[in-house]
């Protein structure tokens, strides 16, 4: 086994792609609960604005059955660059898109989209082979069915790209509860999109006010 070197995200030399998350496309994501998955997309797409990484979002023939990207992430975001790809399936095949990715100067991106197997895997390959560390958030990336995502994950993984969930994403980029962003900064978002640790800091805040030790709980270890 070769020599392990861990890598770590840095919130100064990444960007977050939002790929082909469109209202279209959004149906045939099948492998997520439908309520989980539209939570999963929402909570990626804020990622940039909670770490202020620079945004780049793309779409494929929108203005056919694939549709357009959800209003919110547009309002989100309206200086980043939309890329709106006309026939290009690999978003790295247009030229616009590579320039818009370059144009930020970063070397990590943290990515997802629809579907994973086709938008999300193939950007990831090609990012890959141009020399980016590529992140891909595996819960906000949908398709067909879980084995065409397990697939696609191993695939992406054979090619080095750090297929990771939303909480790793976070807990990357922040390092430290104490830094800004952090504990101040994203218990409000943890409460919006991952709700089992919001739930924990609310039943804490509540004991910390509220609560009182009950017979029996002073003896535990």
């Amino acid at each position: 086994m070769g020599a392990f070197k861990y890598e770590r995200l840095d919130k100064n030399d990444a960007i977050l792609v939002i790929l082909d998350m469109q209202e279209g496309l959004f149906s045939i994501a099948r492998d997520y609960d439908t309520a989980q998955y539209r939570n999963a997309i929402y909570a990626h797409a804020e990622l940039g604005k909670v770490f202020n990484l620079p945004v780049v979002m793309s779409t494929s023939t929108e203005r056919g059955p694939n549709g357009p990207l959800p209003n919110e992430f547009l309002e989100m975001y309206p200086e980043a660059a939309v890329v709106r790809r006309q026939g290009e399936v690999n978003a790295w095949d247009n030229e616009e898109f590579r320039n818009a990715v370059k144009a930020t100067g970063k070397s990590q991106v943290i990515l997802a989209g629809i579907v994973t197997d086709v938008c999300t895997a193939f950007l990831a390959l090609a990012l890959r082979d141009a020399g980016y560390s590529v992140w891909a958030n595996h819960e906000a990336s949908g398709t067909t069915s879980v084995d065409a995502r397990e697939n696609a994950n191993d695939r992406m993984r054979d090619a080095g790209v750090h297929v990771v969930s939303y909480f790793a994403i976070i807990g990357e980029l922040m390092r430290d509860w104490r830094n800004t962003p952090g504990s101040a900064e994203l218990f409000p978002v943890l409460d919006r999109f991952f709700p089992g640790y919001g739930m924990v800091a609310r039943g804490h805040r509540e004991a910390v006010k509220e609560g009182t030790i009950l017979p029996g709980q002073a003896s535990l270890p």
